[in-house]
């Protein structure tokens, strides 16, 4: 059975007061209903937009916040159609241009003209969309352990995360967690709030084909969990060195997908920042 959506809320709240006090929290109005922006950072600061995994929600960035927001100005995005405090109305979300479009104009309600954007999972296969459809909007692109842009899943990873999908409930996407992330030890209110995550009535994920990196036209890094279960991660950084020859393209040690961005949080940030400038 699903849990109480009110599980999920509290969670939710309990992990928000991991952000820094700093922190603002923004509802931007679009087409498409409320986007839940968690803002921190410098007004003046390089304006950075974080796109989280499905079920993540944007306060998965939490560990990273505070060393990114004393140099940018940091945005992390509840996205559309998943858990967590973006509303879902007005305008029907049915295919990938749609979110695309959602991000464009949620970028116009934050008056941010031209952004750094950083995606993990299916965060980064969002951004890469959006930059192939607004490059002129993105300065430049950070991609974190991406899903669907130069590989597809694991057969196995897949076969282990269907029971999830198909009858979702908090004990099977932990097991399914714990499986992924094994030996990294994610933060326990964020495993708690990812499980929860599943069970929420609604949530709509669209999905896509591989979009076209080729055609990307803005400077890209690449980070790769080491251990990721999604992919092979080697065979992941060969397509991408082999598809833009001009990425940085590099691995997170110790690293799995699912415990991204919360594992050895400075070296993301580090890794970042030197991309970003």
């Amino acid at each position: 059975m699903p849990v109480p959506l009110p599980a999920f809320d509290r969670t939710y709240d309990e992990l928000r007061v991991r952000w820094p006090a700093s922190t603002e929290e923004r509802d931007v109005a679009t087409p498409y209903g409320r986007t839940r922006v968690h803002v921190h950072g410098p007004v003046d600061g390089s304006p950075l937009v974080l796109l989280p995994g499905g079920s993540a929600t944007g306060l998965v960035w939490f560990a990273n916040a505070p060393a990114l927001g004393r140099r940018y100005r940091v945005h992390a995005v509840d996205l559309l159609g998943d858990a967590g405090r973006t509303e879902r109305r007005g305008t029907p979300l049915k295919s990938a241009d749609d979110l695309t479009a959602w991000l464009d104009a949620l970028l116009d309600g934050l008056g941010l003209t031209r952004v750094h954007l950083c995606g993990h999972s299916y965060g980064a296969w969002l951004a890469v969309r959006y930059a192939l459809r607004a490059p002129q909007r993105v300065d430049r692109l950070a991609l974190v352990d991406p899903t669907q842009v130069f590989a597809g899943f694991r057969p196995g990873y897949l076969l282990r995360a269907l029971p999830t999908l198909i009858r979702p409930g908090e004990a099977r996407a932990r097991a399914f967690l714990a499986w992924e992330t094994a030996g990294t030890h994610p933060d326990e209110t964020w495993q708690r709030l990812y499980a929860l995550a599943t069970t929420v009535p609604g949530r709509k994920l669209v999905a896509g084909g591989r979009p076209r990196t080729a055609g990307l036209r803005v400077p890209v890094l690449v980070l790769l969990a080491e251990h990721s279960r999604t992919h092979h991660a080697a065979k992941v950084a060969d397509r991408a060195r082999r598809t833009l020859p001009r990425a940085e393209v590099a691995l997170l040690p110790g690293a799995t997908h699912h415990s991204l961005p919360l594992t050895a949080p400075q070296q993301l940030n580090d890794r970042l920042m030197d991309f970003l400038g």
